[in-house]
């Protein structure tokens, strides 16, 4: 018998995927199929493109949600500040900030956020629940004509399950008051399979100021033969230890996972109701989603505000509305898609406040804003040759914006559009051997509130206006191959961005920057040398650069040049399977003329899992060698007490997680 981890990509409603923790335990020479060992030869139309499905990191040992997303191969996601907040993600020689250029779906539905309160398309996964994943399909650069804002580096669209083979219950419980909970099942109704799954978490994390995490997931998901209804909901608090400045850690005025201002910290939370139909070729996706973030900050400490401190507020609160289209038609050599998207944000509330304990002490801005997007495209698909195909596209993109500031100045309404082409050809040179090569434009969208902008309401100078698009073009050569126990591809790319969104330190959000372009190469591979032995690796090389600066001017702060991730695992007897992961990211500048660097950091993460019967118990080991260096680093200038009123120039630094254990236990009914 063959069991599928995961289908053929693109379909978001084929026949549902067979997950390893959806099944009985394999019998007795099963075969199980991961989803990066799939064949994509005659399938992907780009070498940097893939799927990974849950039994490919049913065994991945990892500290927090977001790192799912480092499933995409080159793909870093760390944290600067508490549990809740979204992650920090690093592509490509990207500092995608939470989120920028990596466009986020989850069954249908749109993560990112425009026009966000703590940074453009702020990308939240926490709302997440690992276990009921199914699978993730991934492309990188924008050469892909359904994937329109944010997708410049790439794009992530999660699938959840519709059905569990069992009904299970599982408990978590580790070092630093780590505790989570647990239980999921379905079963038939009607005509077709209810899933539905309830996640808690209870965390104090490794600070000296205790996280006080305290977060509830739930799932509920309706399937039929060729359609799903879905709701989910999100609640999460917790209290922050932001990056820290290196010199309070070296004098000895805090320890490494010390903190500066006690009272940050946040409350975030999330409900959707996503449908998903495919009635014959057509593809079909709505989704209602309501969403909240509270987040206090306090980057640069008594720098700006002698008296009161610098420390701030922001929140949004939110509706996002909308769904897409997509339809097929096969002809004789050539396969038509065509598709539309459309998007409503209703912002009742993006606002900036200055805080002192916690407090709000002023308002700098309060904004409502509605931004209506739209999208149209189509695209052929065109076989040239038995083992030649041709793919071209057209996208086109508008957005129409409404502000309503309590700064008159700076309310305004307009709208904007971008048409984007993408091309590619696939070419079988071989057996097992797929060659690409891939032109596209995209586009990210700016802050529209940066499109009225008149005036400063924090200086009251006058303020520079950015466009609403910043296009994107890319391009990119690629080659794959697959063998029975070995798929591998390795590609080259460049990428222009006509403007980069880059951190800025003292306001605790990105703004858009100069133009920028990059290029490098990416290898990654899936090796299965023995029965019940796998080897994923990646690899990823990038140099970034401003364009149009001045000399010696033009690194890209937070631009990584080099990551390198591997994961081993292996079936140690029939009943124990051990996994031991690697990730490394290299040392970055920090700022524009390179002097100033973060630190590289190496992380091992293992776990041995043991499995009979109905019962599972797990012990993952998180950062095995304790490392002590930076999740990640920023260099600008904070004052601290008793220091100059200029400030001081220092690097900020939060620390990777210390080495933890934890234990799960798992029984299904």
């Amino acid at each position: 018998m063959l069991r599928l981890s995961i289908l053929l990509a693109g379909s978001l409603l084929s026949t549902p995927i067979l997950a390893e923790d959806s099944l009985p335990p394999p019998a007795e020479g099963e075969i199980v199929v991961y989803g990066r060992a799939l064949d994509q030869i005659g399938i992907a139309t780009s070498g940097s493109e893939g799927i990974v499905g849950y039994a490919d990191f049913e065994n991945r040992p990892i500290s927090r949600v977001g790192e799912l997303a480092e499933n995409v191969p080159g793909l870093i996601a760390t944290q600067h500040s508490g549990s809740g907040k979204a992650n920090q993600y690093f592509l490509r020689g990207f500092n995608l900030d939470h989120g920028t250029d990596l466009a986020g779906h989850v069954d249908g539905a749109p993560i990112n956020m425009r026009t966000h309160g703590h940074g453009q398309g702020y990308l939240d996964l926490n709302f997440l629940i690992p276990e009921m994943v199914e699978r993730i399909d991934y492309a990188k650069g924008p050469y892909h004509a359904e994937n329109g804002d944010f997708a410049s580096a790439g794009s992530m669209r999660f699938t959840t399950k519709s059905r569990l083979a069992r009904p299970m219950a599982e408990l978590t419980g580790g070092s630093f008051g780590y505790w989570r909970g647990l239980i999921a099942g379905s079963a038939d109704l009607g005509d077709g399979v209810m899933l539905g799954a309830l996640d808690a978490t209870l965390s104090d994390g490794p600070w000296v100021l205790d996280e006080r995490q305290r977060k509830v997931n739930g799932l509920v998901k309706y399937s039929a033969a060729n359609w799903s209804l879905g709701l989910s909901g999100y609640t999460n608090s917790w209290v922050s230890t932001d990056q820290v400045p290196e010199r309070a850690i070296a004098s000895g005025l805090i320890p490494r996972n010390g903190f500066i201002d006690p009272d940050l910290g946040g409350r975030s939370g999330r409900i959707a109701l996503t449908f998903n139909g495919k009635f014959g070729d057509t593809r079909v996706s709505a989704y209602a989603i309501g969403s909240r973030l509270q987040l206090t900050s306090n980057f640069t400490y008594f720098l700006d505000d002698p008296v009161n401190g610098d420390q701030f507020r922001q929140i949004d609160r939110r509706g996002v509305f909308g769904g897409s289209l997509n339809h097929e038609i096969k002809g004789d050599g050539v396969t038509w898609r065509i598709g539309a998207d459309a998007r409503w944000d209703r912002m009742g509330k993006v606002g900036l406040y200055n805080t002192a304990l916690g407090e709000v002490i002023g308002t700098v801005r309060e904004d409502r804003v509605d931004e209506f997007g739209g999208g149209l495209y189509g695209e052929a698909e065109l076989l040239l040759a038995p083992a030649l195909r041709m793919v071209v596209g057209l996208r086109s993109d508008a957005i129409a914006y409404d502000v309503q500031s309590d700064l008159a100045l700076n309310s305004g309404s307009g709208s904007a559009a971008i048409v984007t082409p993408k091309a590619a050809l696939a070419w079988q040179a071989g057996r097992g051997v797929e060659l690409y090569a891939n032109y596209g434009e995209g586009y990210h969208s700016n802050d529209v509130r940066g499109a009225t902008i008149r005036v400063d309401p924090a200086s009251g100078a006058l303020a520079d206006r950015v466009p609403v698009f910043a296009r994107s073009r890319g391009a990119e050569l690629g080659a794959r191959i697959e063998r029975p126990r070995l798929t591998a591809s390795l590609v080259g790319f460049w990428l222009d961005l006509a403007s980069e969104l880059v951190f800025v330190g003292d306001a605790g959000t990105t703004e858009p920057n100069d133009a920028s372009r990059r290029y490098g190469a990416e290898l990654a591979l899936f090796w299965r040398p023995l029965d019940g032995v796998t080897i994923d690796g990646t690899a990823s090389w990038t140099r970034a650069r401003f364009r149009g600066v001045a000399a010696g001017q033009d690194h890209i702060p937070g631009a990584t040049p080099f990551v390198l991730g591997a994961d081993i695992s292996g079936k140690l007897s029939s009943r124990v399977t051990a996994t031991a992961l690697l990730r490394y990211f290299a040392s970055a500048p920090l700022i524009e003329d390179g002097s100033r660097r973060s630190q590289a950091t190496a992380l091992v993460n293992v776990g041995s899992y043991w499995e009979k019967g109905k019962v599972r118990i797990g012990l993952d080991i998180l950062n095995l060698f304790d490392a002590k260096e930076p999740d990640i680093s920023y260099w600008y200038a904070s004052r601290l007490a008793g220091e100059p009123a200029e400030g001081v120039e220092d690097r900020h630094v939060h620390p990777v997680m210390p080495r933890q254990v934890r234990i799960v236990a798992r029984y299904t009914f």
